[in-house]
């Protein structure tokens, strides 16, 4: 065996096989692939191996169509079958917001480039006479996906490896990996040690402990996981070909043709984990013991939905156990503090998602990004807060949702409330609706008192739309007050800070007592972070950005390498905060204030130490609503007193509560765009029109500087716009298609109603030439093309007076 790799991949089952095959077609040598047994033996061997392209991530459909178009790409490479069952799929609904799921689903299919066509049960019923017509209202038909054969796709990543040189060891257990000083790695097999410039975590059933090696904590769990295989069943008799795979959201069912049988599984409610303290060592190419009567209702349902089932015998039943994610996304990309170390691990679809998986990590490999937007998988997207309690908790919770739809406004309830700043209690006490954020509660909406705070989950305008209203005139008529803790911070000091910035940051650093608006960039010039920076003198900063990116973005402050006199730390647990928005917000604060506020003294996007009440706190001239507003932030043991003063200085001018729900709204008003949602990897400086906030002159060679001047010279190929819609029965959800003439020719990344302007709104991207003021689109929403128009000044306030008054 080899003493020397470029990378080795420990895992042998799909994904890993797929990063192999990946690192050797763009051009790495010197690879080597560990398995503890043989390849495919962890959950691999015993997956029905369903490729699908339906995720509720657009980004991640993308990537599954890609795995599935691979395996042709394979088996032309390798000469060998994929055993590839390209019959489509069929997704059936038995209700309203089933149909609103699928409806939304092509929407972004044809956004996507997707083949797929809403049909009527009927129709379904032609490719799959085995389904029970009177339990569904319709149907959605996919042309991609299929099945495949789990040990043909694995045997053939891997001999296309091999024949690009790559090198695979089949029976050798990594032992211990030793990182050195300069980042390589030592791992350590049975069979010697091998000195390793990267290592990746593809262990599958196993990466819970391979993430023990290195001190990280993976936030998975095992579940056992049922399939049945029947006897052959007669209505499949004499068809020319297999029936269309179908998944039934309502029986939690999926299922496709085996043979002249049926594969039918289920993700059902009495759901059981596996393994929660470790994987045995010794488990490998096993099954567990079948337990029927534990998936007995989910059967039960299955064979209404599809009686010819109920009257066949059972062939086979498999239970094999499958890794789950709290959110059931894949953990892939680096990890903080750990270079060189890379995750691919938590891939429960792994032959719908495998392909995307390994062409994206080994292009963060090789290039330090993966090439396109895959935040819904990046293992950022958890922090500390995903302990192995919790990661069981929400795992399972994941589970027995598999195939119950998530509405957009629908927010999980499984291990909540956990994370709660000092003030949660007065909030609900005082009707807060709430929603997580990175694990921290933060106020969605205020039910008034009368109205029970619980928020009706649907694809449509739901039941807090009144109340949302009230609290968006309150912002813009007067003034409101609303808790930031879940805004992610971060603490800049030292000698060296401003310097460092400067490099890190596009924009221009402010001078003390002064903050701007930072676009974060890449070396590819796409838009890594969209914060504010607030200098409160030459060697200390507070960064504010989204809170869900906070790991994220701590991950990218640590590649850009801060100097040893640069300190940065996050402050997301160590500030809490609220802004105080409207018209009135500046009477409301200068009752507490400490330093005079008037507009003088105290301009746009200043910054300035105070106190507030009793509590010192900074605090600064800023806010997302469009309005004269101010955000102060204090430590947790303040946030109390300052709440209660606060809210003691508005009584007089009827000041209101309002949620994250209503700076949506308002936000949209205003044009600006949100990042996560409408700012994200994918985009450019020139094309979220944030390039306005870009320093160009400064001296500092700032990351993706040559990226963002390039786009400059030659323009952006598309650009963010706002669009007034004529939408009397929903808003936009994210990533619906924009048509011209029938045509499509963008999408929508977020939208609204705007309860102040009295319209429903959507910001997504065009082609450069198209995104012009006035200019007429359509955007299927739920299945309506919905008159959409082009609005370049936005609907209150344009010129920004309100801000700076």
């Amino acid at each position: 065996m080899k003493t020397h790799a470029r990378a080795v991949i420990i895992g042998g089952g799909v994904v890993g096989c797929s990063v192999l095959y990946h690192l050797a077609k763009i051009g790495w040598t010197d690879l080597l692939l560990l398995d503890k047994d043989e390849l495919t033996s962890g959950s691999t061997w015993h997956a029905a191996g369903g490729v699908t392209t339906l995720n509720s991530d657009a980004n991640v459909s993308r990537l599954q169509k890609y795995t599935f178009d691979l395996y042709r790409e394979l088996e032309a490479a390798t000469g060998q079958s994929c055993g590839i069952h390209h019959n489509g799929g069929f997704y059936l609904a038995a209700s309203d917001g089933q149909m609103d799921f699928l409806k939304l689903i092509h929407s972004r299919a044809r956004y996507l480039g997707m083949q797929t066509e809403l049909i009527p049960v009927s129709e379904a019923k032609k490719n799959n006479p085995l389904i029970a017509e009177e339990f569904f209202k319709g149907a959605l038909w996919r042309e991609d996906g299929g099945h495949v054969d789990p040990w043909l796709v694995t045997q053939a990543y891997v001999a296309a490896a091999r024949a690009m040189g790559a090198e695979v060891q089949r029976h050798t257990k990594v032992t211990a990996l030793t990182q050195r000083a300069d980042g390589t790695w030592d791992v350590a097999t049975p069979k010697g040690t091998i000195h390793a410039e990267h290592v990746v975590n593809a262990g599958g059933l196993w990466a819970r402990e391979v993430g023990r090696m290195v001190g990280l904590t993976v936030p998975l769990l095992a579940f056992e996981h049922h399939y049945i295989v029947t006897d052959p069943v007669p209505e499949l008799a004499g068809r020319e070909r297999e029936i269309i795979n179908t998944s039934d959201f309502t029986g939690e069912i999926y299922l496709r043709q085996e043979g002249q049988g049926v594969l039918l599984g289920t993700y059902e409610q009495a759901s059981v984990p596996w393994a929660v303290d470790g994987t045995p060592d010794d488990f490998h190419s096993q099954l567990l013991p079948n337990d029927l009567e534990r998936i007995s209702p989910e059967l039960e349902r299955g064979f209404r939905h599809f009686p010819a089932l109920a009257k066949v015998g059972l062939r086979k039943v498999i239970n094999g156990p499958f890794t789950f994610a709290p959110d059931g996304n894949p953990l892939v990309g680096p990890v903080k503090g750990l270079p060189n170390y890379w995750l691919a691990c938590g891939v429960m679809a792994g032959f719908s998602q495998g392909g995307g998986i390994g062409l994206v990590l080994s292009r963060w490999m090789d290039r330090g990004d993966p090439g396109q937007d895959v935040l819904a998988m990046d293992a950022a997207r958890f922090g500390a807060f995903a302990t192995p309690r919790y990661t069981r908790i929400k795992t399972e919770e994941n589970y027995r949702r598999r195939f119950r739809l998530a509405y957009p406004n629908e927010e999980m309830p499984a291990a909540r409330p956990f994370r709660r700043t000092p003030v949660y209690d007065r909030l609900r006490e005082r009707g807060a609706v709430f929603g997580a954020n990175f694990g921290l509660e933060n106020a969605l909406w205020f039910a008034p008192p009368g109205v029970e705070p619980v928020e009706e989950p649907t694809y449509r305008r739901s039941n807090a739309f009144p109340h949302v209203r009230a609290e968006c005139h309150a912002v813009r008529t007067n003034v409101g007050l609303y808790e930031t803790s879940n805004y992610a911070k971060y603490e800049v000091t030292g000698r060296g800070a401003r310097r460092w910035l400067d490099r890190v940051f596009a924009c221009r650093i402010p001078r003390p007592g002064r903050m701007a608006i930072a676009p974060m960039l890449n070396e590819a010039g796409r838009i890594m972070g969209d914060l504010s920076i607030a200098c409160i003198a030459e060697d200390r900063y507070l960064i504010v950005g989204s809170g869900f990116a906070e790991a994220f973005h701590m991950r990218w402050f640590w590649r850009q390498r801060p100097p040893e006199d640069v300190f940065v730390r996050s402050a997301c647990s160590t500030l809490t905060g609220f802004a105080l928005s409207g018209p009135r917000s500046r009477d409301v604060l200068a009752k507490v204030a400490s330093a005079d506020v008037s507009n003088d003294a105290f301009r746009f996007f200043a910054v300035k130490e105070m106190a507030v009440g009793m509590s010192p706190a900074l605090v600064q001239r800023a806010g997302f609503t469009g309005e004269l507003g101010y955000e102060i932030w204090v430590t947790p043991d303040y946030q109390l007193q300052l709440f209660e003063d606060l809210v003691a200085a508005g009584e007089e001018f009827g000041m209101a509560l309002y949620g994250g729900r209503a700076i949506s709204s308002l936000r949209l008003e205003k044009n600006y765009g949100s990042f996560n949602r409408d700012f994200r990897p994918d985009y450019t400086p020139g094309e979220t029109g944030l390039d306005a906030f870009v320093d160009f002159a400064k001296e500092a060679d700032f990351t993706g500087r040559a990226a963002a001047l390039a786009e400059r010279e030659k323009g952006p190929a598309r650009r963010f716009v706002t669009f007034a819609v004529d939408a009397p029965h929903a808003d936009v959800v994210g990533y619906e298609v924009v048509l011209k003439d029938g045509r499509p020719v963008g999408h929508v990344t977020s939208g609204g109603y705007g309860h102040w302007v009295g319209r429903s709104l959507a910001v997504g991207y065009l082609p450069a030439a198209l995104a012009r003021d006035g200019e007429v689109f359509a955007i299927d929403i739920l299945g309506e093309n919905c008159r959409a128009v082009v609005t370049a000044r936005a609907l209150h306030d344009p010129d920004g007076l309100r801000l700076r008054a």
